[in-house]
């Protein structure tokens, strides 16, 4: 997995510009409300959205796309709400995992091992339609074989489908990142 880290895009910024998601970056005048709300850079400190903005304009594409930092992110929000300029920091983080995702620095079973992504066995899934039902973001959908399958680049990994499959057909591994949460309050 992963690429060299070790080289400046230039272009970088107007790449992430170009994704759903990132069209709002150039309104950032680094002001850092996103890092002092963030949840997460309060557990995790090396996770601040300040930078990881500073990181994407100065070009650090390989560094940041092969980084750990883009599954940190919650996608709680609350940066969004703080923000002065409507920069939509949780958004930017999915642009930055849809780059990551597309262009081959991660997989999707390095999401899965990451514990960012759900993922059905297939030979313990009874087609009850319960994960169809209690997903919020209607992630999970019945295939042809009669089967549940979870797209993995779409899944939030909030645990919902894990927790209410009847049949207990679908894992979520514990994702780093609430390895270091729980060990922050321990």
């Amino acid at each position: 997995m992963g690429k060299p880290a070790n080289t400046l895009n230039p272009a970088f910024n107007s790449e992430v510009v170009a994704v759903p998601g990132g069209e709002h970056l150039n309104s950032c005048f680094s002001c850092g409300a996103c890092s002092g709300i963030c949840p997460v850079s309060q557990a995790i400190p090396a996770f601040d959205p300040r930078k990881i903005i500073h990181m994407i304009r100065m070009g650090m594409k390989d560094r940041l796309l092969n980084s750990d930092f883009l599954w940190y992110c919650s996608g709680c929000q609350s940066c969004v709400f703080v923000c002065p300029q409507d920069v939509r920091f949780a958004q930017i983080m999915g642009a930055l995992a849809n780059l990551a995702l597309t262009e081959g620095y991660v997989s999707e079973q390095d999401l899965v091992d990451k514990g960012k992504a759900a993922q059905v066995d297939r030979d313990l899934c009874v087609a009850c339609l319960t994960c169809v039902r209690v997903c919020p973001w209607s992630i999970p959908k019945i295939d042809k074989q009669g089967v549940a399958v979870i797209d993995v680049a779409a899944c939030r990994a909030c645990g919902i489908c894990v927790e209410e499959c009847p049949a207990q057909a679908i894992r979520l591994n514990e994702s780093e990142d609430a390895r270091l949460i729980a060990a922050c309050g321990s």
